[in-house]
């Protein structure tokens, strides 16, 4: 058989690539075409999604694919991260430069909207964890600080409906990438008016939503000959790049509850692939989200931070000029002592420091604990606290799941991480199996490929991600069973004691936000 050419278009929150996978009938391998980087861009105190440069990144990308395959790509799509959005006018106008989901503008817009709409409210409709950088929060900043703008708006596509538009002219909505708005309908799968009209938001401006797989329409002929393509067809994959990643989630055919996916990066996303959305009081005590799978499924998850506190350790120590391989770090992490100093990943301090180092530090000190001085003490004191973090989270997936899951498949690219897949294995007691890599990729060409009648089940596609991958598999080390044991105590002491003092803390922010009126 000839092979056929896919294209996943991948933007990831520090870079994007335009991969060709080729696909012979049995087995799909990637060829990087063009990678180039993606971060905010800082103007104005605030930060912003650069898409024009992206898309013309994208363009790059398809030239050489049209270069390098030609008549052989039968098609394209894109995944990208969540909760971001662009507007469009009446005329096609893009209003403004969208905004980064780390811009400060959403701080104290949730304690905002919750007295307008109560927090139970909220969870009812949407079934989404709360964080103040979800769309809605997003789009309550925007109606507070530049109602002419939201008052502008025609549509609002969400970062990868945005360049499928680019692609075709076709506006509609991915539904993995609506589910993560909170403000999508987890039952009735469609957008929560209901909810919009609420705060006051615009509901006209939402599109279509459509499925993953879905031929969103041809390429424009102006793009496609600029690329040196044909008008190959453009497919809605599973847009939200945690989606695409755990359709290619390589489980040999265990039951749905019985696995959960780890997809490792910048943010670690942890949970399970279930056949509804869970909306019971402990899945809102727990934060636990349900964001839109392939096949209708749902993904019952948390989001952690992750790697992001390696990585901006990384930027810190190369201020002082010295380039650091990740290799070199996690050297250094494995000869540091084990299990010393314990952080809360996800507490708020750790969102964007301008020193994460001394973030680090400054949390140790205030916590009682030994202060990690060396490079390989604070990358292995995030490590180490990054695998327990999981460990907390398994447990709220197992009690709402209702069974034990027996292996965690680490995808993406932190699987590389051997040292934090080995800290995973340990601290959660379970086995562990870790790849592929380019699981995000993988998942968006074989949706493609299935689009083309290529494949069938999602079954199959998981088979040929798994007989097209190289996997590493990691077990709990009998020796360290005790000392991980007591780790996880202090671990969960740890965040009790810190989650009353974050409490306090946004008490006291939201006093001091309070408006004082004279006597």
């Amino acid at each position: 058989m000839k092979e056929l050419c896919f294209l996943g278009i991948d933007l990831g929150a520090e870079s994007g690539r335009v991969m060709a996978a080729l696909w012979n009938g049995k087995r799909i391998r990637l060829q990087e075409l063009h990678r180039f980087p993606n971060g905010p861009v800082e103007i104005a105190g605030t930060l912003r999604w650069d898409v024009l440069r992206l898309w013309s990144e994208i363009q790059q990308g398809l030239a050489i694919a049209g270069r390098d395959y030609g008549k052989a790509v039968r098609s394209a799509g894109v995944d990208t991260w969540g909760v971001d959005f662009t507007l469009l006018s009446k005329s096609d106008e893009l209003l403004s430069q969208p905004y980064h989901y780390r811009d400060p503008r959403t701080q104290g817009m949730m304690a905002q909207a919750f007295q307008l709409v109560p927090r139970e409210e909220i969870f009812a409709e949407t079934g989404l964890q709360f964080m103040e950088l979800n769309t809605l929060y997003q789009l309550l900043a925007l109606k507070k600080n530049s109602p002419e703008i939201l008052n502008a708006a025609e549509c609002l596509l969400m970062m990868p409906d945005f360049f499928h538009w680019c692609l075709t002219g076709k506006r509609v909505a991915e539904f993995t990438e609506a589910t993560t708005t909170q403000f999508f309908h987890p039952t009735r799968r469609e957008w929560s008016h209901d909810l919009l009209n609420r705060f006051g938001l615009p509901t006209g401006i939402l599109p279509e939503v459509v499925g993953p797989g879905t031929v969103v329409g041809p390429m424009l002929e102006a793009v496609a000959r600029r690329a040196g393509l044909p008008r190959i067809d453009v497919v809605a994959p599973a847009s939200h790049d945690t989606g695409s990643a755990v359709a290619a989630v390589p489980t040999a055919g265990a039951g749905r509850g019985t696995w959960a996916y780890l997809s490792s990066g910048t943010w670690s996303l942890m949970g399970l692939e279930l056949d509804k959305a869970q909306l019971s009081q402990r899945v809102l005590e727990f934060n636990l989200t349900n964001e839109g799978g392939v096949d209708g499924t749902y993904r019952l998850l948390k989001n952690i931070t992750g790697l992001w506190l390696v990585h901006q350790c990384k930027r810190s120590f190369e201020a002082g000029g010295r380039r650091l391989e990740y290799a070199e770090l996690v050297r250094l992490a494995h000869e540091a002592r084990p299990l010393r100093s314990l952080i809360d990943p996800d507490d708020s301090q750790f969102l964007n420091p301008p020193d994460m180092p001394a973030a680090i530090q400054d949390f140790c000190r205030e916590n009682g604990q030994p202060v990690p001085e060396t490079k390989g003490g604070l990358i292995r004191c995030a490590l180490e606290s990054i695998a327990l973090k999981y460990q907390t989270v398994l447990g709220c997936l197992e009690e709402v799941g209702g069974k034990r899951v027996e292996v965690i498949h680490i995808v993406g690219g932190g699987s590389r991480n051997t040292l934090l897949n080995q800290f995973t294995a340990d601290a959660c007691n379970r086995a562990v199996v870790a790849g592929p890599v380019e699981a995000t990729v993988l998942g968006n060409v074989l949706v493609q490929a299935r689009a083309c009648s290529e494949i069938g089940t999602l079954a199959e596609l998981r088979t040929i991600v798994r007989n097209s991958s190289k996997l590493q598999n990691f077990e709990p080390r009998p020796a360290n069973v005790e000392m991980w044991q007591q780790a996880r105590s202090r671990f969960t002491e740890l965040l009790q004691r810190t989650k009353g003092e974050g409490k306090a803390r946004q008490k006291r922010k939201r006093v001091l936000a309070t408006p004082r009126t004279r006597s």
